[in-house]
C-alpha cells in the first residue's frame, strides 16, 4: 500500500490518532500537510518523525472550532498554495468535551459540532470543488467513532456529532463517487491518546479491556493501518463505508465474560 508522490492533508495531525496516521502515510511515501491548532512541541515531533521517511512535510495552524466561514476559506487557500496537488483529505480533527445532558451549554455543544462535524463538511466541500474542476480522483477519510452507532451515558453531544459523521460519509459518497472521489470513515473504539488518557486510570482501563473481545485498549497506532488502507488503491472499490477499529467492542452486547478471562488480562 504505497502512496509515493501523493500528498495528504490531515487535520488534527500533530498528536494522537492524527500523528499516528501522518507517520504511517509518510512511511508509505506520502507527502504531508499537517494541520494543528498551534505550532508546539507535538507538531515539531510529528514533523520530525514524518520527515525521517524522506517525504515533504508542511504545517498549517488554524482553530477549527471557529465558524467555518471564518476559517475554512483561508485554510484551504493556504493548503493549495503549499501543496496544490493534494489528493487525499483526512478529516481527523475533533474533540470530546461533553457535559451531562441536563447541564449542557450552547458554547460547549457548538464547539463539539464545529470541530467534529462542520469543519470536515466544509473542508471536504472546498477541496472537492477543486478536485471536480481539475478531474482529480480524490480520497476523503473521516475519523468517526463507535459512538456514532452506540450511545453512551452523558455523551449526547459527542454521540450526536459522530452519528452525523457516519451519515455524512454515506451522503457524500453518493454525491461525490460519480466524480471519482472516494469517501469513507473509520470508527475507533477507545484509544489511549492525549485526549482520553486523563480519564483512564487503572480501574477504567481494566473495565474497558473486559468489555472488548480482544482484551486490548490500544494506542493511536492501531488506527494508522486502517487509515492507510482506506486511502490507498487497495480500497479502490470501497465507498461510503465505516470501518470499525475497536477490537470487536461494537459487536459485543453486554457480555458475560468467560471463566478465567479476567485473569488473562492482569
Amino acid at each position: 500500500m504505497r502512496l509515493d508522490g501523493r500528498t495528504a492533508f490531515i487535520t488534527g495531525g500533530t498528536q494522537g490518532v492524527g500523528a499516528a496516521i501522518a507517520s504511517r502515510l509518510a512511511e508509505a511515501g506520502c507527502n504531508l500537510v499537517i494541520h494543528g491548532l498551534v505550532h508546539d512541541e507535538h507538531a515539531d515531533k510529528t514533523i520530525l518523525v514524518c520527515k525521517a521517511h524522506g517525504v515533504a512535510v508542511e504545517l498549517i495552524t488554524a482553530d477549527l472550532s471557529l465558524p467555518a466561514p471564518e476559517v475554512i476559506p483561508g485554510l484551504v487557500d493556504r493548503l493549495l498554495q503549499l501543496a496544490p496537488s493534494t489528493s487525499i483529505l483526512i478529516n481527523n480533527a475533533g474533540t470530546f468535551c461533553d457535559k451531562p445532558f441536563l447541564e449542557m451549554d450552547w458554547q460547549t455543544y457548538q464547539r463539539t459540532m464545529r470541530l467534529n462535524v462542520e469543519s470536515g463538511y466544509f473542508l471536504t466541500q472546498a477541496i472537492s470543488r477543486k478536485w471536480v474542476a481539475d478531474g482529480v480522483a480524490g480520497r476523503v477519510l473521516f475519523t468517526g467513532s463507535i459512538n456514532g452507532m452506540l450511545a453512551e451515558t452523558c455523551h449526547t453531544a459527542y454521540d450526536t456529532s459522530k452519528g452525523a459523521v457516519r451519515m455524512m460519509v454515506r451522503s457524500l459518497c453518493v454525491t461525490l463517487a460519480p466524480h471519482g472521489i472516494r469517501v469513507n470513515s473509520m470508527a475507533p473504539g477507545l484509544v489511549v491518546t492525549p485526549l482520553t488518557a486523563p480519564a483512564l486510570d487503572a480501574s477504567n482501563l481494566q473495565w474497558m479491556k473486559l468489555h472488548t473481545p480482544n482484551g486490548q485498549v490500544p494506542g493511536p497506532e492501531a488506527c494508522a493501518g486502517a487509515a492507510l488502507f482506506l486511502v490507498s488503491d487497495e480500497a479502490e472499490h470501497i465507498h461510503g463505508q465505516t470501518l470499525f477499529v475497536d477490537g470487536g467492542m461494537s459487536i459485543w452486547q453486554q457480555p458475560d465474560l468467560p471463566e478465567g478471562w479476567a485473569g488473562k488480562l492482569e
